[in-house]
């Protein structure tokens, strides 16, 4: 597409990559593999969470919808860089860049705060184990994941309008492998995007009330666990938390990092591994970190692979091996 035309399209250029065609084709097969493992790992716990009925811990519930969100976000963004680099074709229309915005916000929202709720789940398990049917019985599970979803799509919504009320011009060139609220802001003819801004204030805020919580969670967990009297036991919670809570923040700081600095028109290799960071890797790594390491997802998968799964009642000697992902 030529220079001349670059105002005129109704659309966006996706600049997110190298425009040299080895290059695209590597970023493609990378991403590629991403794309497919990151399936693959989410399909494989909605699965064993949807046929294996003795999964009915609250705990699991949670993972089959975190696993449903990463899924899907992982297909928000992905297959369309994959499509762009294979066809040598960066251009992507308005309204493919609308669903864009507004799936991706949507989700990333309702993933904060997913995993938020699941924080509390397991502060409720392990600090207050005798009232943990009370406190999460299955009805307050079914509201707090109602309520997931509609934050997520009224994020997305809320962002979705103010984006794209705005008038674009310069270029409609986003040197981003995908349609990212801060490189179309960029390219406002404008200051009308105050709309924007106030959005993003906002739900920074609700970030980091639910990142402010969710230390508080893991902070009481760690204090319940260093009085527990056994040495196994706190090993394995601490193995059960630590990288809970490192993915949880690793996610929330390089998504601020990358909507709070500075865009550029001739981005830097860190400008797109940060954008990576937050977007691409913790929808592929959650089902590790989350659920396949869990002694309990791998006895379920098994069960199902040998097509040898049976009804039966969850019977839970401790919550400390619930949570074992030893």
């Amino acid at each position: 597409m030529t220079m001349t035309n670059l105002t005129t399209m109704s659309g966006f250029l996706l600049m997110g990559f190298s425009d040299k065609r080895e290059l695209q084709i590597l970023h493609a097969l990378l991403f590629l593999v991403t794309y497919l493992l990151g399936l693959a790992g989410n399909f494989i716990i909605i699965t064993i969470k949807t046929l294996d009925p003795q999964l009915q811990y609250p705990m699991y519930y949670f993972l089959k919808h975190l696993s449903l969100l990463d899924l899907s976000s992982l297909s928000v963004t992905v297959p369309q860089s994959i499509d762009n680099s294979l066809m040598d074709n960066d251009y992507i229309s308005y309204g493919q860049c609308i669903l864009q915005v507004f799936f991706f916000t949507s989700l990333v929202a309702a993933e904060v705060s997913i995993l938020t709720v699941m924080s509390y789940d397991r502060y409720v398990a392990i600090c207050l184990p005798l009232h943990y049917e009370v406190i999460m019985d299955p009805r307050k599970c079914m509201w707090a994941v109602t309520a997931v979803w509609l934050s997520g799509g009224i994020s997305g919504t809320l962002y979705t309008t103010t984006t794209f009320s705005i008038r674009f011009c310069s270029d409609k060139i986003i040197h981003q492998f995908f349609c990212d609220i801060p490189h179309l802001l960029k390219l406002s003819c404008s200051n009308d995007y105050l709309g924007v801004i106030g959005v993003s204030s906002f739900m920074a805020v609700m970030a980091f009330a639910c990142f402010i919580a969710v230390t508080l969670s893991y902070g009481q967990i760690v204090s319940t666990i260093l009085r527990m009297p056994s040495a196994e036991g706190r090993s394995k919670v601490f193995s059960t938390c630590l990288p809970h809570l490192f993915v949880f923040s690793f996610f929330l700081i390089t998504g601020a990092c990358e909507h709070l600095k500075p865009t550029s028109d001739s981005p830097t290799a860190l400008d797109l591994l940060l954008s990576i960071f937050y977007t691409v890797l913790p929808p592929t790594l959650n089902p590790v970190i989350y659920s396949l390491r869990n002694e309990a997802m791998k006895t379920a998968l098994k069960k199902v692979v040998s097509g040898r799964v049976h009804r039966g009642k969850l019977h839970i000697c401790s919550v400390i091996n619930i949570y074992d992902m030893s």
